[in-house]
Parts: structure tokens; C-alpha cells; sequence
């Protein structure tokens, strides 16, 4: 079985060819000849998945899935929410132009956000929706994992904000703790742990 994952970042691809069934064969977005940046344009992370999955599976005719991951810290109101990959490049605050995907204009818009709010205070959360498109029907998927906005960074594992985020029960970021313990608990492995789940009752 063929399943597309209608992403090219590598990390990702990477980490969930791990988790899913070895009968499946994972295709990325570019081994589809899909070149298009396919806009995200919904108000959740629900929609945003779901946009991005029926596109490959409209335009295409495969079977595929997408994900969407928002970072929801409370003392910000949720956000950046479903803007979390392209959190520094809105800020208002910001002088000169920054690309979509900074991970350090991200994490820096967030740390200087923070800057007043002290660690006890700076509870948030990693979510991520799975939207799956198999023959032609839609099922979601959904992983979080709990915890806290470091003062700093910390670490050089992993990419995004895991190096400011600490999970609940560690006293270290995810880019301190490594993938081994990161994929294991981790918002997206809990989310495609489930999805995982499903694809084993198709076989």
C-alpha cells in the first residue's frame, strides 16, 4: 500500500516512517511531483489538515494523510496557535522582513513575549491533527503533550521550538531530551501512534 504524507520536511517524514506499519510505502510530496505550497488558510488546525489532505488526494488520487501542530501557550492567549510556523515572520514588533519556517524568529518572538512571565506561569501545550484520506473518506487524529516555555534555549536535537519547549515530567527541552525519548512521547508520535493504529486494521 502506497500512502502519501503531504509534507517535504524531512524530519518529519523521518520520524513518522518509524512508527507506521513496514507494509506501507510512505511517499513525500515531492516524490509525487507535487511542487505546489499548498496554502493553509483555515483558522484551526483541524482545517489546515484537512486542506492540505484533500488537495493531494483531489488533485492526485492517492490515498494520503497531512498533519497540523500548533504550539498553544497559555500566558499568550493560545497562541501562535494555528500561526505557529510563521509566528516571527508576523510580528509586528519586527524591523526587516522574515521568511515563513524561522525557527529562530519564532522562538524569538516567543521568548521576548515571555520575557516578563515567570517559569511556573508559562504552561502551554504541542498539538498536532492528523487528517487521513483514505478512498475518498476523512479521518482525524489528534496528539498532545503538556508542559511548560523555557526562560531559554537549550539543546540541539530536533527542530521548530523544541528547543525552548520542556514536556511535562522532564526538566530538559525536547532538543535536550533526543528523538528516542521525544518520538516516544511527543505530540506528533502520540498523534501518529493513532493513526498507526487505524492503518493496521486496513491490512
Amino acid at each position: 500500500m502506497k500512502l502519501v504524507f503531504a509534507t517535504n520536511n524531512s524530519h518529519k517524514l523521518e520520524e513518522v516512517s518509524k512508527m507506521i506499519p513496514k507494509e506501507i510505502e510512505l511517499l513525500s510530496l515531492k516524490d509525487i511531483n507535487c511542487t505546489t505550497d499548498i496554502p493553509e488558510t483555515g483558522t484551526t488546525l483541524e482545517e489546515n489538515a484537512t486542506i492540505k489532505s484533500k488537495f493531494v488526494s483531489t488533485r492526485y488520487h492517492l490515498d494520503c494523510f497531512a498533519d497540523d501542530t500548533g504550539l498553544e501557550i497559555d500566558a499568550l492567549n493560545g497562541a501562535p496557535g494555528v500561526y505557529t510556523a510563521r509566528y516571527g515572520a508576523l510580528d509586528p514588533s519586527c524591523e526587516q522582513e522574515v521568511p515563513s519556517h524561522d525557527n529562530e524568529a519564532n522562538m524569538g518572538r516567543v521568548l521576548r513575549e515571555l520575557a516578563t512571565v515567570p517559569l511556573e506561569k508559562r504552561t502551554a501545550r504541542f498539538r498536532t491533527v492528523i487528517s487521513l484520506i483514505i478512498k475518498g473518506k476523512e479521518h482525524q487524529f489528534e496528539g498532545v503533550v503538556e508542559g511548560r516555555i523555557l526562560m531559554r534555549k537549550s539543546g540541539h536535537e530536533g527542530f521548530g521550538y523544541d528547543p525552548i519547549f520542556c514536556p511535562e515530567g522532564y526538566s530538559e527541552s525536547f532538543a535536550s531530551l533526543g528523538d528516542d525519548i521525544k518520538n516516544s512521547i511527543s505530540h506528533r508520535a502520540r498523534a501518529v501512534a493513532k493513526l498507526a493504529d487505524y492503518l493496521k486494521t486496513l491490512a
